[in-house]
């Protein structure tokens, strides 16, 4: 599946193929306004979702380093925006 993400290393947003699957995506039911509701690995990096926002594609970053967590999830997006 397509997806369009804002790169932050590139300065842009990029088409990715991203296929999401319960192996490769984490997604978080608890969530408030402007949260990350999913990660996922992608192409040997992580893509975060926040709400109606196009994800954010961070590399050289995946689930486990993060420990699967929403915060640490959230901090590194906003780090890189």
């Amino acid at each position: 599946m397509k997806c369009l993400a804002y790169n932050p290393q590139k300065g842009r947003l990029e088409t990715l193929e991203v296929e999401f699957t319960p192996e490769n995506t984490t997604r978080f039911l608890r969530c408030g306004s402007g949260c990350v509701t999913a990660i996922t690995d992608c192409n040997g990096g992580l893509l975060i979702k926040s709400g109606f926002d196009h994800p954010v594609y961070l590399y050289d970053v995946s689930r486990a380093d993060i420990g699967y967590s929403q915060k640490k999830a959230r901090e590194l997006q906003q780090q890189n925006i």
